[in-house]
């Protein structure tokens, strides 16, 4: 098992050599990898590709896929490129389809074509505030008097 996504959210099943993997017949999301420093830091992956597919099986693993050139060229052959995979629960097709855009916003791959902007700006969501949306460390009278009423 592998943990990807922001706060490492994912369990994604893997990675396995990609050589030799068998792919499900399910649907799921599925990241490309290699090892960027296999004798110094042989568990730490580098994640090159991110997509999704309805059914894994027919998705032209292990090298029929069409960003497959690129997978070896970028891990330094076909035998140093793995794969993990995730079937969110009760993900359908919207789902994984975001759930892909996250990752490659996330890990800017550099084998898909898409690129994501990984900021957000306030604008988009609006100005608000709450009682949860204020400073950690609040300091001040109002903090005095919430500490003792």
């Amino acid at each position: 098992m592998i943990r990807l996504g922001s706060l490492a959210g994912y369990s994604f099943e893997g990675p396995w050599l990609l050589g030799g993997w068998t792919p499900p017949e399910q649907p799921g999301l599925f990241a490309v990898m290699y090892k960027p420093e296999p004798d110094t830091r042989p568990d730490t992956y580098a994640v090159i590709y991110v997509g999704h597919s309805e059914n894994l099986a027919e998705e032209g693993f292990p090298w029929k896929h069409s960003a497959a050139h690129c997978w070896a060229e970028r891990a330094g052959g076909k035998w140093q490129v793995y794969v993990a995979t995730f079937d969110p629960p009760g993900g359908g097709r919207s789902h994984r389809v975001a759930m892909t855009a996250e990752l490659i916003a996330l890990y800017d791959p550099g084998c898909n074509p898409e690129r994501y902007d990984r900021a957000w700006k306030a604008e988009w969501i609006g100005e608000y505030e709450t009682e949860v949306t204020g400073p950690l460390a609040p300091r001040g009278a109002d903090f005095e008097k919430r500490r003792n009423p």
